[in-house]
């Protein structure tokens, strides 16, 4: 899961970005309303966790302009200030949900898992494909004959291809969802993942759920039995 942190404070961001990581997400950030807003547009993210206090511009102007584009990505709004018609001013330009810092870390995980499963339509709490069952909360991923012990970036590819299942998944989608922005390699990386990952899949689940098209793109079939 790919999440977009706007916020202006070093010490914050860097904590954030390092705890999200930690959970397996991949994690852009933004130090600015301009910066966050143009990331947003630019780049797809299943959640925006976006400060009320920017530079450039605040953050419900950052939401207000990214609601009236027609980008309905998940927001998490953070702040400081702990008024109810700062947190109605947030609700109000389009915001999903509001934390007000201090904020208890687990707390934050639960709201960005809960955001996450709104974005075009409710999203199941289970991933399941053929008996294959990951849970994105515990990050534990379960198979017939046991539970696989998946990488980060398995993890990460794995449950990417179960969310869009019953679609093709090119390999630059799985690059562009999956890989720091940071990465300047190319897509023979995405092979080796889906390489790996299905030789755990057979080995902990009795056969493979990930199908190859060639020249398209990896699928896993929404009626997979």
């Amino acid at each position: 899961m790919r999440i977009l942190v706007v916020e202006d404070e070093e010490a914050m961001a860097a904590s954030l970005t390092w705890g999200l990581q930690a959970e397996g997400y991949v994690v852009d950030t933004a130090s600015d309303g301009p910066e966050g807003f143009w990331k947003a547009r630019e780049s797809a993210h299943d959640v925006i966790v976006l400060d009320v206090m920017l530079p450039g511009l605040d953050g419900y102007q950052v939401c207000k302009k990214l609601r009236e584009e027609g980008i309905w990505t998940p927001i998490l709004m953070l702040t400081a200030m702990n008024d109810h018609l700062d947190e109605a001013e947030g609700l109000d330009s389009g915001a999903d949900d509001y934390l007000t810092k201090p904020f208890a870390y687990p707390v934050l995980l639960a709201r960005i898992r809960a955001l996450s499963r709104r974005e075009l339509g409710e999203r199941p709490v289970l991933l399941t494909a053929a008996g294959l069952s990951l849970d994105p909360s515990s990050h534990t991923v379960s198979g017939r004959h046991g539970t696989l012990d998946l990488t980060r970036r398995e993890f990460a590819v794995l449950e990417h291809l179960l969310r869009r299942q019953g679609h093709v998944v090119s390999k630059t989608e799985l690059l562009d969802h999956c890989w720091d922005t940071a990465y300047d390699g190319d897509t023979a990386v995405v092979e080796v993942q889906v390489h790996r990952l299905r030789r755990k899949i057979v080995a902990h689940h009795g056969h493979d759920v990930i199908l190859t098209l060639r020249g398209q793109g990896y699928l896993i079939e929404s009626d997979a039995e």
